[in-house]
Formats: C-alpha cells, sequence, structure tokens
C-alpha cells in the first residue's frame, strides 16, 4: 500500500488567533481526535473499505482516519489546508521511516520543498493535482471528514475542492462527506455557543450557528454529486477532566475566532464554566453527540 500526503491550501478570512500551535497539535493528537473514531468505524465498514481501496482524504488533519484505513489494507493518500503542522503529524505517523533530510519544511505557514520518498511512499507539497498519479488507477473513494454545520462559513471552499477532487476519482466513486447532528442532540453545541459570545460580533465566519438538515446535500450539490445514502453515528466526547476538554475543545479550531477577538486564557475561563453542567462526580466530562455522513457519487 502506498500512502501519500499532499497539503492543498484553502484561503480563510480573518486573522490567525494567538495560539501556540506546538501546543495544540500536541492536544489535539492527546486528547481530541479520537473523539471521531465512531464515525470512521461506521463509514468504513459500511463501504467495505480494504486492501482494494485507494482512498483520498481531504481535510486529513493529523491522519487518524488514514490511519485507520491503511490498517484495513487501503492505500491512502491525505490532503489538508493550511494546517502543516498537523499535516506534519500525519507524515510522521504514517511515513515514520521517512529520512529527516527528505521532511518537508515549515516556514511561516507554508510547506516548502516538493518531495519526499520512502521507498514506494511519496510524501508531496503542492495543489490536489500533484495526488493525481498516472501510474496507479483512479481514487475509488474520496472522504471530507472534518465536520460542518456548527460554525458560519465552514463549508466554504469545501465545494470548490471537492469539484477538484472527483476528476481524479472514477464514475460513481462515494464521496462522504461528515457534519454536526442537530443541536438537541449535540451536548457540545451549548459549549460552541462560548466562540459566539466572544467572537468579533462583525465576523461573517467562525461563529456558531445551529446544524441545518441540509448542509451536507447543499455542500454536495455544489461540487455536482449526487447524494447516496447517509447516516447517523454516536461521538461522544469524554475527557479526564475539565482542564483536558478544555484544551481538546480548544485543539479543533473551532473557538479560534473568538481567541482572536480576545485572548485564549479568557476563552479558556469561558469554556471551563460553560463545560460545568457536564461534569460527573468523578471529576470527568462527558458529552453526547450525534454526528451525520452523507455518501455521495461522482458524476
Amino acid at each position: 500500500m502506498t500512502p501519500t500526503l499532499v497539503r492543498h491550501t484553502l484561503s480563510h478570512a480573518g486573522s490567525a488567533p494567538r495560539v501556540n500551535l506546538d501546543a495544540r497539535t500536541r492536544d489535539w493528537s492527546e486528547i481530541q481526535e479520537r473523539m471521531l473514531v465512531p464515525l470512521y468505524e461506521a463509514v468504513y465498514e459500511r463501504l467495505e473499505v480494504g486492501p482494494a481501496t485507494r482512498l483520498l482524504g481531504l481535510g486529513c488533519g493529523s491522519g487518524l482516519a488514514l490511519m485507520m484505513a491503511a490498517s484495513r489494507g487501503a492505500a491512502v493518500t491525505g490532503v489538508d489546508s493550511t494546517r502543516p503542522e498537523r499535516l506534519a503529524l500525519a507524515r510522521a505517523r504514517l511515513l515514520p521511516e521517512t529520512p529527516p533530510s527528505s521532511r518537508l519544511r515549515s516556514s511561516g505557514g507554508h510547506l516548502h520543498g516538493t518531495r519526499a520518498r520512502t521507498g514506494a511512499r511519496t510524501v508531496l507539497a503542492g495543489s490536489l493535482r500533484d495526488a493525481a498519479d498516472a501510474d496507479t488507477p483512479a481514487y475509488t473513494l474520496v472522504t471530507a471528514f472534518e465536520p460542518i454545520g456548527c460554525l458560519a462559513g465552514d463549508s466554504e471552499g469545501l465545494g470548490e475542492l471537492l469539484a477538484s477532487a472527483t476528476p481524479l476519482a472514477g464514475h460513481g466513486t462515494p464521496v462522504v462527506l461528515a457534519g454536526w447532528g442537530p443541536p438537541e442532540r449535540c451536548a457540545t453545541s451549548t459549549v460552541l455557543r462560548v466562540a459566539t459570545k466572544l467572537a468579533d460580533p462583525l465576523r461573517t465566519s467562525g461563529s456558531w450557528r445551529p446544524a441545518l438538515r441540509d448542509d451536507l446535500e447543499e455542500v454536495a450539490q455544489r461540487a455536482g454529486l449526487k447524494p447516496d445514502g447517509s447516516g447517523r453515528v454516536a461521538c461522544p466526547f469524554g475527557y479526564a477532566d475539565t482542564d483536558s476538554a478544555v484544551r481538546g475543545l480548544l485543539s479543533t479550531g473551532l473557538f479560534d475566532a473568538a481567541i482572536a477577538a480576545t485572548d485564549q486564557d479568557q476563552v479558556g475561563k469561558e469554556l471551563a464554566e460553560a463545560l460545568h453542567p457536564y461534569q460527573r462526580r468523578d471529576g470527568t466530562v462527558w458529552m453526547s453527540n450525534v454526528f451525520r455522513y452523507l455518501i455521495a457519487r461522482t458524476p
């Protein structure tokens, strides 16, 4: 199998929040990213991901979903948008034998270098076009697992990215989109309102909004995809204590607008207060959530 990681850049409105990216990446990998494992498992089981699968993961983050697919025997390619620190972690996980001299370097938020190889494995830095490989068949599955539908503008650019990715897949290839479930079934929705409370009210994106029933279908339609099934998966958020919950939630980036408008300490304090109703007697924090996925097909 041939894991490949590609960095694809999308434009995002707003200034960069004042955060420690190394600490955030560590918190993401150690605390938060496992929360969506049930979603990945449900999709892979339904679509029978295995050795015959050639998967293109859009917004692959630090690569947990790719690792799970690879463990089933799939060949995986990961693409991420403007998060080089997470992509570096994904590459370290999937290509641990890559020589240090061949690693992509991060500078000013951009990755430099064009290619790193270890045997048959390749890591690329460039556009989504670099994910195409003339020597191998078309992708048989495209995933966009980063959930949309809880922040205004969080699907911005996704339709265009999907439209660019679909030519790399064969006719009728499944494309999976993920989103937050109804607010009444997502306890975390009440905590996400902190982002709206503290964010600049003049911002047109980055503030919490209720997930809408057709969020995923609208993105699929913009990308020229045909819906072909959907599902809901319980993905509870569980943390060892309030501090872990605050760190995990901040690592998602969902509070970046609030951090930019105030500061991380203030957002952290407000988050801790909002989490109080979900803290159990033993100090753990538990929030039940439902996430939704849509399976669409390429034309």
